[in-house]
């Protein structure tokens, strides 16, 4: 392991890192008590914010303060009359759509610096707004129908010669720089404001392939960290070869290259062995597509990897695979490896360690431990001491069985934590398929049993060969890219998780090789699909309290209702995408779920404590902030979205304030 006599001195002291932190010492923003300076409010990812007009006991009267549309008027007025020509005709887009909306889906986290509001939307446009209004202050037009990163921008503070900036990767593989009190590139960044970071050293099977920056970068000092994205499943890069999955940092006044992480080890690498033969050679995925964190006191950076690409097939890549669904610790200044911890062995479940690495610490005999907890789609938390990545709480590697796909060399072992225990269902079987109404029960019965299927009721159980295998987690399972928050006075990380199972089978393709296919394969889940229902226990979606100090589950509680139950049989708990935050009013707010509800939670007890309708579901994380006056928002990105099947409803921007 790599450690600097520097980095070692940097061991010193306790980093549950405020603002006024990440400040002193090279952190994302220039910000004050009321402010949401990055997409996680802090460097660590712990999404806490210190305001507290809004409390458990007023929660109750929130109501919507105003509403922004991310689409233009013209763009809307389009997308009203193409809905209007569809619903006549029969639909276009797929089973759950009635035809072309023009509607886009945003994962997006507005920052808050100042009086201002930055938005990154999904219709090429980024967007400065008064925080307490929701009026436009400027827009800035992407080029050529290019699109920012679905899950938001990144804001730096500038540094007396450069202006304070919005930074953000784009669709088309660019990395932008636009001045943040005008709106105008920075001419000194790139070439007018732009990076184009599709660069021959890791578009290595051809300029042409597709190649983008998912997520918002971490900013560190002068330095723009970011990941890489490269498209998976069909029409992606699917098999082996691709673009490589390589973390970078960039000058945040020039835009030039500082350092590269290979995510795939080159010859000569910690790791490289765990790739068996010549696979390491033009692989693509082992990327982060999620969010990395910051320990700006250490200058230490915590990288989410994913699944190498075939992500459901390794048989050309035995071995372990690093860094492949792995949390990967470097230094942030330099880029050198410090420290990994892999989450899942040559993965072949797609369990990609994607969410935000979360920072906190653990009181544990009377000691203070700098911690770090991962969180991924198997539904485990792994809490690993942030400096040395060394379990805390203890880790096991547990056999597990072999799938039966002709030269497959699978792990005979894979890591599970002795505690917390799982956050979400790991298991499925007949026991335990969902039981409540008969008519349901009914339905994902006769699924199971007309289509063969395998249910996985031990962990990792490997996809088998022509024959439908129910993971459970399944890929929308567990905990997704969009992880936790603490509450670092309560000293409880609180997530939402999905009890959702998918089916996967693996096939021979005419040139031998081998991918997941069938009509119940891809990304079809282990449900009902027409009507959304899941066939797997109740509930199909949960909040989960840890305690940080014990590793116990503090509380449990539904999260989410499906209306179409009868009634007595509607508090199911649903599934969805974007992750809670908290606030030292001792309050959790968080969207997610798909029966379009935003919730507020007592972060002690799990209480549901207030409830209101948005326009779709919003698969975005919300956020809090403080306008000129002190008087507390909290807003949320509502679109709905396709990655489980619900239609796109809206292109909304929701800000809720007391009256």
């Amino acid at each position: 392991m790599f450690q600097s006599k520097s980095y070692a001195a940097r061991r010193l002291g306790c980093a549950s890192l405020g603002v006024i932190a990440a400040v002193a010492l090279g952190g994302t923003a220039l910000a004050g008590p009321g402010d949401w300076p990055s997409v996680h409010h802090d460097p660590g990812g712990e999404r806490y914010s210190p305001l507290t007009q809004i409390t458990p006991a007023n929660v109750s009267g929130l109501k919507v303060a105003w509403t922004y549309h991310m689409q233009t008027p013209a763009a809307a007025a389009a997308a009203k009359a193409a809905m209007e020509r569809a619903a006549t005709a029969a639909p276009t887009i797929g089973p759950h759509r009635t035809g072309p909306t023009g509607l886009r889906a945003s994962e997006s986290i507005p920052l808050v610096i100042g009086t201002t509001m930055y938005l990154g939307t999904p219709y090429g446009r980024i967007v400065a707004l008064d925080s307490a209004t929701g009026k436009e202050k400027w827009v800035f037009e992407l080029p050529n129908g290019d699109v920012p990163s679905i899950r938001g921008v990144s804001y730096w503070p500038g540094d007396g010669k450069a202006p304070a900036s919005i930074v953000f990767g784009t669709r088309d593989g660019k990395l932008m720089s636009i001045n943040a009190a005008t709106g105008k590139p920075n001419p000194g960044f790139g070439v007018d404001g732009t990076v184009n970071v599709k660069t021959p050293e890791v578009m290595q099977t051809g300029m042409d392939k597709y190649y983008f920056i998912p997520s918002p970068p971490v900013i560190y000092k002068n330095l723009i960290i970011t990941g890489a994205g490269m498209g998976e499943g069909p029409g992606g890069a699917m098999a082996g070869p691709g673009p490589r999955g390589d973390s970078r940092a960039w000058d945040a006044r020039t835009g030039k290259l500082v350092w590269t992480f290979h995510s795939v080890p080159q010859p000569g690498e910690k790791g490289h062995e765990t790739w068996g033969g010549d696979s390491w050679k033009l692989r693509a995925g082992v990327n982060v597509w999620g969010h990395m964190t910051l320990d700006a006191q250490r200058g230490i950076v915590y990288m989410p990897f994913g699944a190498p690409n075939n992500d459901r097939v390794g048989v050309d890549r035995p071995g372990d695979n690093l860094y492949g669904s792995s949390l990967v610790a470097v230094d942030a200044n330099t880029g050198k490896y410090l420290w990994h911890f892999q989450v899942v062995h040559h993965d072949v479940w797609d369990m990609d360690t994607q969410a935000p690495p979360t920072l906190f610490d653990v009181h544990k005999n009377g000691k203070v431990i700098p911690a770090v907890g991962t969180v991924n789609k198997n539904g485990l938390m792994f809490i690993l001491d942030r400096v040395t990545g060394k379990p805390i709480f203890g880790v096991e590697e547990r056999p597990v069985e072999p799938g039966d796909v002709p030269g497959e060399k699978y792990s005979p072992t894979q890591p599970f934590p002795v505690a917390p225990e799982p956050l979400s269902q790991i298991t499925v079987s007949r026991d335990n398929l969902y039981k409540d109404t008969p008519e349901h029960k009914a339905y994902c019965e006769k699924l199971v049993d007309d289509n063969n299927m395998l249910l996985a009721d031990k962990p990792f159980t490997a996809p088998r060969l022509n024959r439908y295998t129910v993971n459970f987690p399944g890929t929308q399972g567990g905990v997704n890219f969009y992880g936790g928050a603490v509450d670092p006075k309560l000293h409880l990380f609180v997530v939402n998780v999905n009890n959702l199972a998918q089916p996967m089978r693996i096939v021979q393709n005419p040139d031998g090789s081998y991918s997941n296919s069938g009509p119940l394969a891809g990304t079809r889940r282990f449900w009902d699909a027409d009507n959304h229902l899941p066939c797997g226990p109740l509930p199909w979606g949960q909040m989960v309290a840890v305690d940080l100090d014990t590793g116990k589950i503090a509380w449990r509680t539904t999260l989410g209702v499906t209306e179409s139950m009868p009634a007595g049989h509607q508090n199911t708990g649903r599934p969805g995408l974007g992750g809670p935050i908290t606030t030292a009013a001792g309050l959790t707010f968080v969207a997610a779920t798909d029966d379009e509800r935003f919730r507020a939670f007592d972060t002690r007890t799990g209480k549901e404590l207030w409830e209101d309708r948005l326009p779709a579901s919003g698969y975005a994380t919300p956020m809090t902030y403080s306008d000129a006056k002190g008087k507390q928002y909290v807003a949320v990105v509502a679109t709905g979205g396709s990655q489980i099947g619900a239609p796109l409803k809206s292109d909304a921007l929701v800000v809720y304030s007391l009256p």
